[in-house]
């Protein structure tokens, strides 16, 4: 068996975690490198809920936790320490956003986990739109490649707060953060 191909468990990852400095913000997963690296039966689902080995992960501190370890690599997702890295699966996007205030000039929006973010020129909205269903997918990135799907009901609430705006694909519905304007749409009209 390979390093690649070891299976690391759930208590194995907790106390890896624990062993980093808690407390004192993001810890630099960047910069770690570890020659050790395998796999832990860990999802991110589309609703961003973590399941381990088919059980939810209910502790949120844990959940919280976990995130703060979170890299994306051209690889795939990878929960990182400097002894090692474990590849997990994640369905969509990491992190959900549920919250969005208008802050002065900024979006800012809260993921599932805690994390707060203000969009803009580091920090983009997108907007997929779904090629069968045709509904929007949208997305804000959080940091380092890492994004928040919008759940429906923040994205409900952007729609609110658009404005409709020339782009070179047409009309459309943006909104402003941060100095920068980003698509959310096309442009609608009001029935009559």
């Amino acid at each position: 068996m390979t390093d690649s191909a070891t299976k690391v468990s759930l208590d194995q990852a907790i106390e890896a975690v624990r062993a980093q400095a808690p407390g004192r913000g993001l810890p630099p997963v960047h910069l770690w490198n570890p020659d050790h690296s395998g796999e832990i039966d860990i999802v991110i689902r589309r609703d961003g809920s973590w399941v381990h080995e088919g059980g939810r992960i209910n502790r949120d501190a844990l959940v919280r936790l976990f995130s703060t370890i979170l890299r994306k690599d051209p690889d795939g997702y990878w929960l990182v320490t400097p002894a090692e890295k474990m590849r997990l699966t994640v369905e969509d996007a990491p992190f959900v956003a549920v919250r969005v205030d208008r802050v002065g000039e900024a979006l800012v929006f809260e993921t599932n986990v805690g994390d707060r973010v203000a969009a803009g020129p580091d920090n983009p909205i997108r907007v997929e739109v779904d090629e069968s269903s045709g509904e929007p997918r949208p997305y804000v990135h959080v940091r380092r490649g890492l994004e928040a799907l919008i759940s429906r009901s923040v994205f409900y609430e952007l729609a609110e707060m658009s404005e409709p705006r020339a782009t070179p694909d047409g009309p459309a519905m943006a909104v402003c953060s941060g100095g920068a304007w980003f698509v959310i749409g096309p442009e609608w009209t009001d029935a009559p």
